[in-house]
Formats: C-alpha cells, sequence, structure tokens
C-alpha cells in the first residue's frame, strides 16, 4: 500500500479527532455558561424574593410590636383598676374586721355576764333539789327510776292496747279477704283427687307361692332383688309379700313385676329379668303419659321433656297419703286462680305450682332438700327464673323474690291442708300433739300447754305474775316462730295465750 496514502489518512485522523475534541470543548463551554446563567438568574431571583420576604417581615414584626403594645397598655389600665378595687375591699375589710373585734369585746362582756348568772342559777337550782329531796324524802335518782317506771308502766299498757287493736283490725280484715278468695278457689278447682297410698304389698294365690317367689336356696328371691333393685320381705303375713324400696318408681316396677311372674307361674332368674325388664319400660311409658296428661290437666305449657317425665314420676309418690302428681296439679289450678284474683301473673303462678315438689322425684337418691333439688334441676331446663325462685323458695329455704313465689306457696298450703286431702297415722299423729305440748311448755312462765283440733291450734295458759298483756303477745309470735323453725306439719297451727288473773277475797 502506498505510504503516502497511508500518511494522508493519518492525518485526517488526527484533524478529525481534533475537531471533535474541540467541538465537545465548545459544547462543554456552552453548557457551562447557560448553566451559570441560569444559577444567576436563581439567585438574582432569590434575592428579589429574599428582600420582598424581609420587607414583608419588616412590616409584620411593626404590626405585632403595635399589637403588643396596645394590648399591654390596655392590661395596665384594667391592672391599676383592679389594684384600686383591691385597695378599695382590702379598706372594707379592715373596717370589717374593726367592728367584729368591737362586737367580740362587747360579747366577751355579755358571756362573762351570763356565765355569773349561770353560776347563781346553778346555785339555786342546787338549793331548789335539796330542798325537793327533803320535802319528798327521796333522792333526785330515785325519784327520775320512780318516774321512768311509772311511765313505762303506762307506755307498756298503751302499746298491748294499741297492738292488740292493730292486731285485731288486720286480723279480722286479713281472714276475711283470705277466706272469700281461698274458699272461691277450692270451689272453683273442684278437685276430684282423694288421696291415695302407694302400696307395697302383693298378695298371693297360696302359700306354697312364697316358696316359688324364694326358690331354691333363696336364688328366685335374690335374682328378683338384684334386677328390681328393691327388699322382697316374705314374712308370716298370710297371702301376701312385701317390697321395701325408698324408689316409688323401683318399687312400682318390682310390685308389678311381681304380679305378672305370679300370675304366669315361671318364675326363674333369667324369666325375672326379661319380665323386669319389660315392666321397666311399661312403667316409663306410664311415667311419660302421665306427665304430660297432667301438664294438661294444670293448663301448663312450654316445659322441657325431661321436667314432664320427671314430673311423671311423682305418680308413685304419696306425702300423708297424697298422691304428689295430683297434688302438683290441684296447686297449679289454685294458684292461677289466686294469680288472676290478685292481678299477678298467672302463666308464671301455675308453673311454680305445678313444679313446686318436682324434687321429691329425685330426693331418695341425691344429698338435699326437695326444693333446692327441683330448683336447680328446673334451672338446668331453661324454666322461668321467678319460676325456679318459688320453687326453692316455697319452704323458705331461700328468700321469696315474687308475688308469684308466694301464691305458689299458699296454693301449696291450700292444697295440704284442706280437708280430706292427707292423713297420719295414729302414732305420728299422737308424737306431733305430745311435740306441740312440750315445745309451748319449755317457754318461761308457761304455766300449761293444750293442742286441741288435732293439732291446728295449741292453747297455752301462763301465770299472770310472770307475764303481762304485751308480754303474752310476744310469747305467742316466739312459740309460732319455734314451730316454724323445728315441726313440719301440713297448714297452719293456731297459738293462743291465755292469761287470767283472778282477785279473792273472803268474808269474815
Amino acid at each position: 500500500m502506498n505510504p503516502i496514502i497511508i500518511l494522508v489518512d493519518l492525518i485526517v485522523l488526527f484533524v478529525g479527532i481534533a475537531a471533535g475534541y474541540l467541538f465537545h470543548r465548545y459544547q462543554i463551554d456552552q453548557q457551562t455558561k447557560n448553566q451559570q446563567n441560569k444559577a444567576d438568574l436563581i439567585l438574582k431571583g432569590a434575592n428579589e424574593q429574599a428582600r420582598l420576604i424581609e420587607s414583608q417581615a419588616r412590616e409584620n414584626a411593626v404590626k405585632i410590636i403595635q399589637a403588643a403594645e396596645a394590648e399591654i397598655k390596655e392590661r395596665r389600665i384594667e391592672l391599676n383598676r383592679e389594684s384600686d378595687r383591691l385597695d378599695k375591699r382590702r379598706s372594707e375589710l379592715d373596717n370589717r374586721a374593726d367592728r367584729l373585734e368591737q362586737r367580740e369585746q362587747a360579747v366577751n362582756k355579755r358571756q362573762s355576764q351570763i356565765d355569773r348568772k349561770a353560776n347563781e342559777i346553778e346555785k339555786l337550782y342546787e338549793e331548789q333539789m335539796k330542798r325537793l329531796e327533803q320535802i319528798a324524802q327521796m333522792s333526785q335518782e330515785e325519784a327520775r327510776k320512780e318516774l321512768l317506771a311509772s311511765v313505762e308502766k303506762e307506755a307498756r299498757s298503751d302499746m298491748a292496747r294499741i297492738i292488740r287493736q292493730i292486731e285485731a283490725e288486720a286480723r279480722e280484715e286479713g281472714e276475711k279477704r283470705a277466706r272469700k278468695l281461698i274458699a272461691d278457689a277450692i270451689q272453683r278447682v273442684a278437685s276430684e283427687h282423694v288421696a291415695e297410698v302407694t302400696r307395697a304389698v302383693v298378695n298371693l294365690p297360696s302359700e306354697e307361692m312364697k316358696g316359688r317367689i324364694v326358690g331354691r336356696n333363696g336364688r328366685n328371691i335374690k335374682a328378683f332383688e338384684q334386677a328390681a333393685g328393691v327388699d322382697v320381705i316374705v314374712d308370716d303375713t298370710p297371702d301376701s309379700v312385701t317390697i321395701s324400696c325408698f324408689d316409688s318408681v323401683r318399687r312400682e316396677i318390682g310390685r308389678r313385676a311381681l304380679e305378672k311372674l305370679i300370675l304366669d307361674g315361671r318364675i326363674h332368674p333369667a324369666h325375672i329379668e326379661k319380665v323386669v325388664h319389660d315392666e321397666t319400660k311399661a312403667v316409663e311409658k306410664i311415667i311419660n303419659e302421665a306427665g304430660e296428661q297432667a301438664a294438661f290437666d294444670a293448663n301448663v305449657s312450654g316445659l322441657h321433656p325431661e321436667v314432664l317425665r320427671m314430673m311423671g314420676r311423682l305418680k308413685f309418690r304419696t306425702s300423708y297419703g297424697q298422691n304428689q302428681l295430683a297434688h302438683a296439679v290441684e296447686v297449679a289450678k289454685l294458684a292461677g286462680i289466686l294469680a288472676a284474683e290478685i292481678g299477678a301473673n298467672v302463666e308464671l303462678s301455675k308453673q311454680a305450682g305445678f313444679l313446686h315438689d318436682i324434687g321429691k322425684a329425685m330426693d331418695h337418691n341425691q344429698e338435699g332438700t326437695h326444693a333446692m333439688l327441683g330448683a336447680e334441676f328446673c334451672k338446668r331446663y331453661g324454666v322461668h327464673p321467678k319460676v325456679v325462685n318459688a320453687i326453692a323458695a316455697h319452704h323458705h329455704e331461700v328468700e321469696q323474690e315474687s308475688i308469684e313465689a308466694v301464691i305458689a306457696e299458699a296454693a301449696d298450703a291450700i292444697s295440704g291442708a284442706r280437708p280430706g286431702a292427707r292423713r297420719e297415722d295414729l302414732e305420728a299423729y299422737i308424737k306431733r300433739i305430745r311435740t306441740l305440748e312440750e315445745l309451748s311448755t319449755s317457754f318461761e312462765g308457761v304455766e300449761q300447754a293444750f293442742a286441741i283440733q288435732a293439732g291446728r291450734e295449741v292453747r297455752v295458759i301462763v301465770k299472770p305474775e310472770k307475764i303481762d298483756d304485751l308480754t303474752s303477745a310476744r310469747l305467742a309470735r316466739d312459740i309460732a316462730k319455734k314451730i316454724e323453725e323445728t315441726m313440719q306439719y301440713p297448714g297452719q297451727i293456731k297459738v293462743t295465750v291465755i292469761r287470767e288473773t283472778r282477785a279473792t277475797e273472803y268474808a269474815k
């Protein structure tokens, strides 16, 4: 290749590079100048803006200073006025203090005069008291005691008279109203239920049947007792055996099963278990139907099936010979009538009366009273809180919280105390009469006590020299309260305290 051409190319190349560098340098210089111009413009604008802001700030500062000076001037004027007012008030207070000091000096002078007069009066009083003691021939303390005794005696006499008058009026009005309500309720219920007794005696066709019931080595009777959960008593009673059990339902199952076995004639362990199982189902069905029918008869609705089933168990429970399921229906009807008469909630009253003794269906195998057990059971199955309280409170184990609870208790007492509702054996009756008389004579001042009207009333004869009229009224209440706390009885017991004073003189 020609060296001249190469040389020319190199020269051209160097010239191009130099031209490019110079052009690039020119562009950079131009950009630098443009940026410098822009920076100068921005700096100039900023300086102008700063001067403008500075002028505005000076103007604002001047205005603020002027306003502050004006406010300070007003405050000074106000402070001067307040200072003048305080000076005036201070002078008034000083004048008042001077007047008070003058009054205090005058009061002190009067107080000294009063003290002197009081001392003189005290001396005169002491002299008069000494003269009175000499005239009356008794000390001041003795006179005070005699006066207080006289006033107390008169006051106690007036109190006894007023108390007797108020009690007589309240008793007359209350008994009249209560008698009308109770009579109306009993007439409208017209209960057809009579006293029943769940018998646990099974009659036998012959004495030979006892041996078949017992079985060889007692295997039949053991199998029956184990399957039914009862005790079978085979004694010298002719043509009968007795079934004993605290659970009335199991006792009923045992009675029915034994009667069926006697009719069937096949008495052996395998057949006994089958018959007891069948009778258990039959009694459960009777219990369910009895609970539903009782709720229908009492016109009570909305109860849980478990509550109705537990109520059905009361079909086989009695108290003083009164069937408890029939008693529950009767109490529900009475409670509904009483609630309607006095304006209470009829539905809640009927529910409370119907369920008040539900705990008696479970108190044989659980700890606690039937009222508390029934209340807890009903609460578990969503019964209304007022009804739950009425169940728990119908024997006053808890406080009654509603009028419906009082109505349920009253209806329970009416149902249990009406003629023919309950009965008790001779031994229990004699024991109750004797307990009434002993309890009444345990009080101080009581001479004799007699239980009358089949234990519905106790008459207490007191010693007149130890018991006055007011104490007689208090003694009657105390005896009634102790009877309530210590005895269990249906209905109510009347307590009558008799105080008699006799004056005897002989003509010679």
